[in-house]
């Protein structure tokens, strides 16, 4: 009786061990396949722009990918100004009805934006902003543009003033949020609503008209585009960027 009692308990405690190996082996693998998954949509609706560590998703405007200007610092998108001759960089697709949110962080002086809405033809296009609406970054305390009305942190650029001014100082990082649904736009600035229109009517029109944009062929017009970060010559930064679409 001992006998077979000792090789049922060797056989009991055989089986235990090879169970916990398979669990251990099950963890180990489901914990790398949830670190190498790509950015996806959530069940929100939610997705990423910007997986942290590559400029996968976006390129250069009017080439085919994203040039030596724009680079991955931890775990940001940043304007280095070190590298000559740079342009906006822009999503590989285009959004019409959604809600951008991401961080940015301003250089001081410096001075960028969240382009959106853009046509991607540069023979008709030569920059962003000829076709796509902007969200202002800025250092109003520091650039030039902080004197002009409209052309402060979280303005529409060069259309509608801020109902407040929420930004945070240089060097800290900034919520924005740009929300585009049938025909209706609001900008939100650190929890803060700061622009709330209405796009394409006739108020709209006239807003167009009053601006620096009024002899740009079909600006303001488009009903959906790509999204761009700015190059404006100053240092920025940008990052937890994701898109919901509505």
């Amino acid at each position: 009786m001992k006998i077979p009692m000792l090789a049922a308990c060797v056989l009991l405690l055989t089986a235990y061990n090879n169970a916990a190996d398979t669990s251990a082996t099950s963890k180990d693998t489901g914990a790398a396949t949830t670190a190498a998954a790509p950015p996806a949509a959530t069940d929100s609706g939610w997705q990423s722009l910007f997986d942290g560590t590559t400029t996968a998703g976006w390129h250069t405007y009017g080439k085919n990918t994203a040039e030596a200007r724009w680079k991955v610092v931890d775990g940001a998108l940043a304007l280095d100004t070190t590298v000559k001759n740079g342009e906006d960089l822009v999503t590989d697709q285009s959004y019409e009805n959604f809600d951008l949110k991401l961080e940015w962080k301003i250089s001081k002086n410096g001075n960028s934006g969240i382009i959106f809405l853009i046509q991607e033809d540069t023979n008709k296009y030569k920059r962003t902003y000829n076709s796509g609406l902007e969200m202002q970054v800025l250092d109003n305390d520091g650039h030039p543009d902080g004197k002009i009305t409209k052309h402060r942190a979280g303005d529409l650029y060069d259309l509608i003033k801020s109902s407040s001014e929420p930004v945070k100082p240089v060097g800290e990082w900034n919520q924005a949020e740009v929300i585009v649904n049938k025909g209706k736009l609001s900008l939100i600035l650190n929890g803060v609503t700061t622009v709330s229109t209405t796009l394409w009517n006739d108020d709209w029109k006239k807003l167009v008209a009053g601006s620096k944009f009024k002899t740009m062929p079909n600006w303001g017009t488009f009903t959906s585009g790509k999204i761009a970060l700015q190059d404006h010559g100053n240092a920025v930064w940008y990052r937890n960027i994701q898109i919901k679409k509505l």
